[in-house]
């Protein structure tokens, strides 16, 4: 249910010789801060919508480039919009992707009315797809993220052309052992707790424990895309806001698991009309492996690509396989669609056929 800062691409600070700036509001009022690292084949913006302001990380396009298909990539819980930076590189020539930050995440500030829910994150979704008018699109979500964007697909199927879900945090009751500290979040009083312990971290620590938790072999990061991952991190702590939207999201989290009806996570699953590619690590330490299977059983459509090695962030550690995963899903989609199409086609004209007066002979 957690994710972390991209330690895996080649960052580059803006070129305006300065930190760039963002005002945002939050409950305490206007907030100005620095921005997030965005690298050179990278661009972000903030979009106005009703009451919340987005932060949209983009892939540069040399202008009369080609036109390709929408996706939009959603992160996880203490995640951003960088933890899609290398998945968005390798994809860059399939689609026009983009990831956004949710509320309270990344470069985004709070929303108005304080909603952290699963479904509050999931309007945040919509409200961007609709007003950018980019969908259906190919919608992928990691950990908190997939929970999102299986709610989206669920209740606005006309949005998404397929889904990706990365180590989705779905309904797993009771937890794995090593998710509980995450969940105890939700619990009064714990975050001011863990707070007060770790007031003398430095984000180089705090980024360590965090890279362990999420990462199937942490050793994989580089020492120069660790002090990147540790910046960003210290960079996020300065944010008044930043507990508070953890915290408050795993507490969403937490209730949409005991939600029931039409609103269960696992009944909104099965509802999921769009072809689904599920990602699972066999050393995540968060969304166990083992849901794997029952995820396969709730998404009609689905696909599953098995990970032994990973952790909860494939995307960030293997964005090689997922990329080839997801273009395995586009063009098998492409190509049943073309078939479709065909046979609607063809259909058409049998139907005339048989509709048409007959015709004497000798007329």
């Amino acid at each position: 249910m957690s994710s972390t800062e991209q330690p895996g691409a080649r960052i580059a600070v803006p070129a305006t010789g300065s930190p760039d700036t963002f005002d945002g509001p939050s409950p305490a009022g206007p907030v100005r801060h620095s921005r997030s690292r965005v690298a050179a084949h990278e661009t972000l913006r903030t979009v106005p919508l009703p009451g919340l302001t987005l932060a949209v990380r983009g892939v540069r396009r040399e202008p009369g480039s080609a036109a390709l298909p929408p996706a939009l990539h959603v992160h996880g819980l203490g995640g951003s919009s960088l933890n899609f930076t290398p998945l968005m590189a390798e994809l860059a020539d399939e689609v026009d992707g983009e990831a956004l930050d949710l509320p309270g995440f990344g470069d985004s500030p709070p929303p108005d009315d304080g909603d952290y829910s699963v479904s509050g994150h999931a309007r945040a979704v919509i409200r961007y797809l609709d007003a950018a008018g980019r969908g259906p699109v190919h919608l992928v979500g990691n950990s908190l993220g997939g929970t999102v964007v299986t709610r989206v697909a669920a209740v606005r199927p006309d949005l998404v052309r397929t889904l990706t879900l990365v180590s989705p945090a779905l309904p797993e009751i009771p937890p794995q052992r090593t998710a509980w500290p995450t969940v105890m979040l939700a619990v009064p009083g714990v975050a001011g707790l863990f707070g007060r312990l770790t007031r003398d971290w430095t984000p180089e620590q705090r980024t360590g424990g965090v890279l362990g938790l999420c990462y199937g072999d942490p050793g994989r990061v580089a020492p120069e895309d660790f002090a990147v991952a540790a910046e960003e991190y210290r960079r996020r702590l300065t944010l008044p806001y930043f507990w508070d939207a953890m915290v408050r999201s795993v507490r969403g989290l937490v209730d949409a698991y005991t939600l029931g009806g039409q609103h269960a996570l696992w009944r909104q699953a099965e509802r999921v009309l769009a072809p689904t590619l599920l990602i699972y690590g066999g050393r995540d330490q968060l969304v166990s492996f083992r849901m794997a299977r029952r995820a396969s059983a709730a998404f009609r459509e689905s696909r599953l690509l098995a990970l032994p090695d990973a952790g909860h962030v494939a995307m960030m550690e293997y964005p090689g396989i997922v990329a080839d995963a997801v273009r395995e899903l586009l063009d098998d989609t492409d190509r049943a669609a073309r078939r479709a199409g065909a046979r609607t086609a063809a259909e058409d004209v049998a139907a005339a056929a048989s509709s048409a007066p007959a015709t004497r002979k000798g007329d």
